[in-house]
C-alpha cells in the first residue's frame, strides 16, 4: 500500500495527493508511488480528470536532499532514469491534469506540476528550480519543460540563478495559469477539473496527445499526428452522438458517453 502518495476519486475527478510532512519531500519512494498514482489515473475509466495536490501547506519542496547524498556517481546513473520519469510520471496521465499548488513547488515539486496540463497557485507560493545551488542541474524533466512553457531565455535564468519566483512573476511569464487566494487552490483546480466530467473523454485524451507529441517534433509531422487522431476519432461512440446531437440541438447539449 502506497504510503505517501493517494489517488483518491470522487465525482469523476481524481485526486492525486502527496502527503510526506513537513514538506513533502520527494523522496525515492514518493517517485515510486507517483508512478504508480498515475498508471492507476490512466487504468480509470471512471477519472475524467486529474488534480495533483501536496496539501494546504506546501507542494512539495524538491527531492529528499540527504537521501541523494548518499547515493554514488555508479548508483546516480543507474537511477536518472528512473527519477526523471517518476517526476514526469504526471505528464504520462491521459486525463486533463492541474496542479493544485499551495506554499512551495521547488525542484522535483516543481517538476512534477511542470507536467500537468495547467498549473494553479496561491497567491503567496513561491516557485523554483534550486538545483544549481547543490552543484547538479534539474534532472526530472525541469530543462526541458520548463524552457518549452516559458521560452529558453526566462528558464536559463531561472535554472542558471537557482531563484524563487513569486506569484505575479510565475503568472507573467506564464510558468503558472491561475493565481488564487491561499485557501481556494484546490477548489479552484477542482472547478477546471469539473468541466471535463461527462465530456467526450477520447477526444480530450486525443487532443492532449496531439499538443503534446506535436510539440516533440516538427510541423509537418505534427499536422499527421493531428490527421490520424482526428480521423480515429470518427470510429468513437461520442462523435456519433455530439454530431447527432448539434444537428438536433445545436452546440454545446451533447451528452456523451465517454467512449
Amino acid at each position: 500500500m502506497a504510503e505517501f502518495v493517494t489517488l483518491e476519486v470522487a465525482d469523476g475527478i481524481g485526486t492525486i495527493t502527496i502527503a510526506r510532512p513537513p514538506v513533502n519531500a520527494l523522496s525515492l519512494q514518493v517517485h515510486r508511488e507517483l508512478v504508480a498514482c498515475a498508471r492507476q489515473a490512466n487504468s480509470n475509466a471512471d477519472i475524467r480528470a486529474v488534480i495533483v495536490y501536496g496539501g494546504e501547506k506546501v507542494f512539495a519542496a524538491g527531492d529528499d536532499v540527504k537521501e541523494m547524498a548518499e547515493l554514488s556517481a555508479g548508483e546516480m546513473a543507474l537511477l536518472a532514469g528512473d527519477i526523471q520519469a517518476a517526476l514526469g510520471a504526471v505528464a504520462t496521465i491521459t486525463q486533463p491534469t492541474v496542479a493544485a499548488i499551495s506554499g512551495y513547488a521547488l525542484g522535483g515539486g516543481l517538476e512534477v506540476a511542470l507536467g500537468a496540463d495547467r498549473r494553479i497557485i496561491g497567491d503567496n507560493v513561491k516557485l523554483g528550480l534550486p538545483e544549481i545551488l547543490l552543484g547538479v542541474i534539474p534532472g526530472g524533466g525541469g530543462t526541458q519543460r520548463l524552457a518549452r512553457l516559458i521560452g529558453p531565455s526566462k528558464a536559463k535564468d531561472l535554472i542558471f540563478t537557482g531563484r524563487f519566483v513569486d506569484a505575479d512573476e510565475a503568472l507573467a511569464i506564464g510558468l503558472v495559469d491561475e493565481v488564487v487566494a491561499p485557501d481556494e487552490v484546490y477548489n479552484a483546480a477542482r472547478a477546471w477539473a469539473q468541466q471535463f466530467v461527462g465530456g467526450p473523454a477520447k477526444a480530450l485524451a486525443a487532443a492532449k496527445s496531439a499538443i503534446d507529441d506535436g510539440l516533440a517534433t516538427d510541423l509537418e509531422s505534427g499536422l499527421a499526428i493531428e490527421r490520424r487522431a482526428f480521423a480515429d476519432l470518427f470510429a468513437t461512440k461520442d462523435v456519433g452522438i455530439g454530431l447527432q446531437s448539434f444537428v438536433a440541438n445545436g452546440p454545446g447539449r451533447a451528452e456523451f458517453a465517454g467512449e
